[in-house]
């Protein structure tokens, strides 16, 4: 195998006249997709890139973004994917750190660029939308010539995407041509029937993040799919375009779907035309989940992956069964288990997923160690990240996702938390998860995020942040006596503190550590 955008010209071959990527009022068709991606390789190429070099992309969801990924490719380049949310010191650490020499950049974020110029190996920088002292605008920058596909082997780096880095620094996870690839195939066959090429895709998922990149983007090229983009998630405007165009696919973070759900319009919503909804990047609670169901004609599909596995390992996918509670069965080709510390293999259980209240936690789950083509090269220049993220083990090279988790013996894992957010509260863990899926089943909890914190006589306490629902009036003691009729006493928060909204990452995840240190 080579190049993954191989994959995309074929499609191109197939069918030049439908439609690639729509955005607001224009639309490009695959030939057109394909003749713009050239176009940016030759570019590349008369600048003096060489395959190998890092093309750093700071931008929001625009077909910009769509054609520079895949140009980068086409010339041999890698792609350096950057939050356009970064400022100049979040941006420093991953410019110098990749080593990237172009950078595409919002006309809006150029200065931030430019604040860190001396301190990378920045040559040039592309801009689109608006004019800036520095840089050469898209549509100037595209150069007719030498528009061919470079060849790469299997396990060149594609992508060099960043970790949240809420643990120290950013790390950089070198995906490759493979690693990509096999996994927007294989993304393309959780949808029921596989995506076809009369499917629309809506990309509300940002494409600097793996799961926007791979999963809605990359999947609905390969597929021959329309794919159209939003530059920033709202939740009304979303909804209008599912409506308004008729979108069949919709791809989202738990954080998503509960904003539709709390949209004071939510029940004139018309998504009649979506035929299947996917979730990932961290678990949805069950009650958002059913909740949307009952106001939708539409199911939500459950997955789950990681930056460092492209991402997606498990889905749960109407071609083999969903399990509510479940993250799903593993995809063909990637392999899992769940582990003790001394990577010995926690027997299944019968059938899940299981009343935690009731079971034994600690002795049915272990940590969730995964292995495939999927999963990454290794972290950029860090040997002993890397020596600690892998166990060879069983004749493969397995990944440690530091989650924890149980499976059963229908072959569905659930994940119950990571392994650095379990509370141990006078010698009990508390998963976080267990005790906010139970809140956001009272009618006055919008939003929730449940967290340690230091307790001078267990060590550590479980504290809930709340979001009530609008014209929602409730008290902490009502809160707390929900919980502890539901919950062992160990278990309920005995801190309950409201918000007015929770710090989420733009992918949904809630940054739990701004909460406690605040």
């Amino acid at each position: 195998m080579t190049n993954l955008v191989r994959t995309i010209e074929s499609v191109v071959e197939s069918q030049p006249d439908r439609p690639a990527v729509v955005y607001e009022d224009h639309e490009l068709s695959y030939g057109e997709f394909w003749a713009q991606t050239g176009q940016f390789a030759a570019a590349l190429r008369e600048h003096g890139a060489e395959p190998g070099d890092r093309v750093a992309l700071y931008l929001p969801n625009l077909p910009q973004f769509v054609v520079a990924f895949h140009g980068a490719l086409r010339a041999g380049c890698a792609v350096v994917p950057m939050n356009p949310q970064y400022k100049s010191r979040e941006i420093s650490h991953l410019l110098s750190d990749s080593g990237a020499t172009t950078v595409v950049a919002l006309a809006d974020v150029v200065p931030f660029v430019e604040d860190v110029w001396d301190d990378t190996s920045v040559e040039r920088v592309v801009t689109v939308g608006g004019d800036t002292d520095t840089g050469t605008p898209f549509r100037e920058f595209l150069t007719e010539g030498d528009d061919s596909v470079a060849d790469r082997a299997d396990d060149d780096v594609a992508v060099q995407p960043y970790t949240s880095g809420t643990t120290g620094k950013p790390k950089g996870v070198q995906l490759t041509h493979l690693n990509l690839t096999s996994n927007a195939e294989q993304s393309i066959g959780i949808v029921e029937g596989d995506v076809q090429p009369e499917d629309r895709k809506i990309g509300v998922l940002p494409l600097f993040h793996i799961y926007g990149m791979t999963v809605t983007m990359n999947a609905a090229l390969f597929a021959g799919a329309a794919f159209y983009p939003l530059p920033s998630w709202d939740a009304q405007e979303a909804m209008a375009l599912v409506a308004d165009a008729d979108l069949t696919l919709f791809d989202g973070v738990p954080a998503m779907y509960n904003d539709v759900i709390n949209q004071p319009n939510a029940e004139a919503f018309d998504l009649s035309s979506l035929r299947q909804c996917t979730v990932g990047g961290s678990g949805i609670p069950i009650e958002v989940l059913r909740r949307f169901e009952e106001l939708y004609p539409v199911k939500i599909y459950e997955g789950y992956g990681l930056t460092e596995t492209s991402p997606v390992t498990h889905f749960n996918s109407p071609n083999w069964g969903r399990r509510v509670g479940s993250i799903g069965k593993p995809l063909e080709g990637i392999d899992a288990r769940i582990v003790t510390e001394d990577f010995e293999d926690v027997p299944p259980i019968e059938t899940g997923p299981v009343d935690e209240d009731e079971a034994d936690m600690d002795e049915i789950t272990g940590e969730l160690v995964v292995a495939g083509p999927n999963v990454m090269k290794g972290y950029s220049g860090l040997p002993e990240a890397n020596e600690e993220a892998f166990t060879e083990a069983y004749g493969k090279r397995w990944f440690h996702t530091g989650d924890l988790g149980y499976h059963d013996e229908d072959g569905y894992f659930y994940v119950v938390d990571r392994k650095k957010h379990m509370i141990n509260t006078a010698g009990y863990n508390v998963y976080p998860r267990e005790v906010e899926e139970l809140l956001f089943e009272h009618d006055a909890v919008a939003d929730v995020a449940v967290a340690g914190i230091p307790d001078d006589r267990r060590g550590e306490t479980v504290k809930a942040f709340v979001v009530t629902a609008p014209d929602a009036d409730v008290t902490e003691d009502e809160l707390k006596q929900f919980c502890l009729e539901r919950l062992a006493e160990y278990k309920h928060p005995r801190e309950i503190e409201f918000v007015d909204e929770l710090p989420r990452t733009t992918t949904g995840k809630v940054q739990k550590f701004e909460l406690v240190d605040e």
